[in-house]
Parts: structure tokens; sequence; C-alpha cells
């Protein structure tokens, strides 16, 4: 009987578990609106009304009496709130088909726009709100209902006014990088000589409430500018963990995290620190645009591109938080909340709709991050031409989690001695009378692994300021630990009294 149903396409629908058979003798059973809500609020599905599924995957086509009477019955209770909250399907999507002189009823459903979603039997979303996992239909816990909810907003999640944090609590020295960075970016904008509080109105990190006139925090501002014990007053649950999986003897071969106290724990400073972190041994060819050095790869964009994805993506108001893990074979980025399109929308492009799109913006406006909806294509298509691989893409229901993995080829990771060198090494090959401050320590480091770095470069992989740059260099030289070969442009860098 399997041949009966080639035309339903069913291989397709059963991938993802987006296909029911029931039987419906006597009726609609009442299995059937929770099968409608549970697709409705995952991915969609089939369902055939009169055909029996056995065990072994085949079908027994046993039909419904009276079809025509029973299409109408299913309309009149699709369209009644009290069975089912919103009708979200086109005549197109119901038909009655005869099949061996049988008759059964084809229902296609959707997956709902978000706007619509949680679409749940009777009037209450807490008790009536369906998902699908593998093993079939679930009632969904009050933490799903209330995550599926806050996803139903017209605006971006991260615009809401944060009234319990003040402007003057967010990290004065990551506004600082990042106008640094907005300043090599945008050179003679009019933005570059306002105040902060002005300038963080116009990139959206602070808004007028109009209650009471003052200005305020955004969830974005909070979570871009905010100190870890700030972000956790409006987001209990707000955890950002980089852990690297080298030594199969220890847990981590390295790890930070945003609740450690070192440092400011916000999503700006965690990128930065990340994507140092997973892309310092990538191998980067040498490259001339004309006399300058240009050593930033595709491989590089990528990986950038999937971490800002990420975290403009996670549901921070969710479990476990967002981890990033680097192994020798491959990344793995996880975050809270599930895309709010379809994996397959966010891999054809053309489609954005980011949970946090004012950090996404943030992001964007300091030249880090594709246009809307071109960002994961583009990730696509490079890591098929570079390593003949596609990045893995897998969604959890229970908790809400998207899991990205960009598996890599043998011979990627270049691991040099100086690529993970630590302060202390840096000391070693110096003086040792000598003391170095935090910023030259970091300073020396990229110079080590890249004796042409420029000033702009240091900036960007270090998260120093441009002053902090040049007078760390400064002092570096006049205490003759580096000094400069050559000429401004074409010139490089230096480290003077090493060991031999």
């Amino acid at each position: 009987m399997g041949d009966l149903l080639k035309d339903f396409n069913i291989d397709s629908f059963r991938e993802g578990n987006r296909f029911e058979a029931k039987l419906a003798k006597g009726g609609f059973p009442k299995s059937l609106w929770e099968t409608y809500s549970s697709f409705a609020n995952t991915d969609g599905g089939l369902i055939l009304l009169g055909v029996k599924e056995n065990r072994d995957h085949s079908f027994t086509i046993e039909g419904v009496e009276n079809p025509e009477h029973m299409e109408k019955l299913f309309w009149d209770n699709v369209n009644n709130k009290k069975v089912v909250d919103i009708n979200i399907l086109s005549n197109s999507d119901v038909e009655v088909k005869e099949i061996a002189g049988k008759h059964i009823l084809s229902i296609v459903v959707p997956r709902a726009d978000r706007i619509y979603r949680p679409v749940f039997l009777g009037t209450d979303m807490f008790s009536g709100t369906f998902r699908r996992n593998g093993e079939g239909d679930y009632l969904c816990s009050r933490d799903e209902v209330g995550a599926i909810f806050r996803d139903a907003g017209h605006i971006s999640q991260d615009c809401k006014i944060i009234k319990e944090v003040s402007l003057t609590s967010l990290c004065k020295e990551t506004i600082s990088h990042y106008r640094q960075r907005f300043r090599l970016s945008h050179d003679g904008h009019v933005w570059n000589s306002l105040p902060d509080m002005e300038f963080l109105k116009k990139i959206g990190a602070a808004k007028i409430n109009q209650d009471d006139g003052k200005v305020y925090p955004t969830a974005a501002g909070l979570l871009m500018f905010g100190y870890e014990s700030e972000i956790v007053y409006e987001y209990p649950l707000y955890f950002l963990d980089y852990q690297e999986h080298f030594d199969e003897t220890t847990r981590w071969s390295d790890r930070f995290v945003s609740n450690s106290g070192e440092w400011s724990g916000n999503i700006f400073d965690f990128f930065f620190k990340a994507v140092n972190k997973l892309s310092e041994d990538i191998k980067r060819p040498f490259k001339l645009d004309g006399i300058y050095r240009v050593d930033d790869t595709p491989i590089h964009k990528a990986i950038r591109e999937i971490l800002l994805n990420t975290l403009a993506n996670a549901d921070y108001y969710g479990r476990a938080g967002v981890v990033i893990k680097k192994y020798k074979e491959y990344f793995a980025f996880e975050n809270p909340g599930m895309f709010r399109i379809s994996v397959k929308e966010a891999i054809n492009g053309g489609m954005s709709d980011p949970r946090n799109a004012t950090i996404l913006k943030m992001f964007s406006m300091i030249d880090i991050g594709e246009r809307a909806g071109s960002g994961i294509p583009g990730v696509f298509s490079v890591w098929n031409k570079e390593f003949g691989l596609l990045p893995e893409y897998t969604q959890r229901i229970t908790p809400e989690r998207t899991i990205t993995v960009l598996k890599l080829t043998n011979g990627v990771l270049s691991y040099k001695k100086t690529d993970n060198v630590s302060d202390d090494t840096i000391n070693d090959t110096i003086n040792d009378t000598i003391k170095l401050s935090e910023p030259e320590s970091k300073i020396l480091k990229q110079i080590e692994k890249d004796n042409e770095v420029t000033r702009e470069r240091l900036v960007f992989n270090t998260g120093l300021s441009d002053s902090t740059i040049a007078r760390a260099l400064k002092t570096l030289q006049e205490k003759g630990i580096v000094g400069r070969q050559g000429s401004k442009k074409t010139g490089f860098w230096k480290i003077l009294n090493q060991k031999n």
C-alpha cells in the first residue's frame, strides 16, 4: 500500500518526524488537535486521516466515512476558538483524496509564523501548547510556552528599556573600545564627537523612558556594554562560556566564562576574546593589497559570522547559556533558543529574523557581519569551497537550543608554540628584570605572532584602545624591548633583547 501514497512525498515529511497517520474511526481523535498544535509550533507536517501506519512503516488505507461531512466538520472545529486558538490553514491545505476506492483526508499544517505562536488547544496556552520531538507530540512546559510567547513580539527583544540599570553602571572601557572601532570604520562621522550618552542613543544602546524622561540602557545596550553582575538582574540565566579541548587528560585546555569577575562579561568583549581564540591557529597566507599586508581570510570571516549569529540569535532568558567549543577537528557554537525562521530558510538566505536585531546592527556598524539574510549562505559557500564540508545545524527543543558545528580538515589549524604563548613566556624572551604591564604583554604576544602587525590590527586583536596601544608601544620602545624597522607604511616590528 505504500506506493499508493507516493504522491504525498511522505519520506520528506518523515525527515524531522513531520508525518502522522490517524485512523479517525468514529470521528476526529483528540490527538488530531495536539498534532495540529505541535506541527504549527515546530516545523509543520502532514496529517493523513483514514490511514493506519504499521510497525514496519508500511500503510493500510482504511478510509473515512462520509469524507465531505468530515472535511466540513474539520473546518468548523479549526475555526472554533474553544477547540484551537487560531486557524493557520488555507483552503489548499485540506483535501479529500480517493485512493484504491477509499477516501482519506489530507491536512498539511505549515509552520506558524512566530507572531501567531504558540498555537494551542482551548483557551489556555499553558495547558494546551504542544510541540514535536523525536517521540511525537508533547505538552510544553511553562518555560517553553514563555519562550515561544517572547518571540511572538513584533519588535526585537533587545529593544526593551531596562529601567533597573543606569547608564553610569555600564562598562566605560567596553564603550571606549566600541567607539574606537566605530571611528576606524567611520572616519569623520558626526557621531564621533558626541558624548557617550548621545552616542549610545544613536546606536540603539540607550533610550529615553517616556514615563520619567530619563535615559536608560536598552537590553541590547546592557548585553553589549554592561557588566555581568548587572546583566543578570534582567537575565538571571545569562552565561557565556568559551572552551578549548586539545588535551584528552583534562576537561579543557583553556577556558574563560562571563561570571569570573576577571573581565566585563558582556557579549561585545566576549566576541573579541572568543574570535581571537578561535582563529589564532588558522593559517594565514602571506598576501599583499598594494603595499599593505592582508591576513583576513574567508575562513576567518566565516568564523566571525557564525559567532555573531550565535550571539545575536541567543535567547538570554533561556537556560544553559552561550557555549563556544574549540576542538582540533571542529568548532561548536551553542546558544539558547531556536531559529525564528526555519533552518532551511536560514540556509537558503534572503530572510533574516534575528532575536536581537539591535545587537546585530551595532556589530554591523563596526563592519562585523554580513547584510541581513546573507551571512549563513556565505558561510556555507566558504566552508564548502575551502574544506568540501558544510556547516551542521542541530536544533533541540527541550530546552530550546541551537548548535552549529564547523568541521575542519587535517592541517587547517597551525599550532605554533608562539601562537599560544603566555605572558610568562613573553617575559622569558626578553630581559628577566623588565616588568611588563598587561597591555605591553598583550602587544608583545601579537608581535611575536606577526611582526608586520599594524596598530589597527593590534586594536582589533587585543581589544585595547588605540591610545592604550600607542602608549604601550612607546613604552616598549623606550625600554628597548621592541623596535620599528623600516618606514611607517612598509616597516615591521622587531622584538629586541631576545635570548638566543
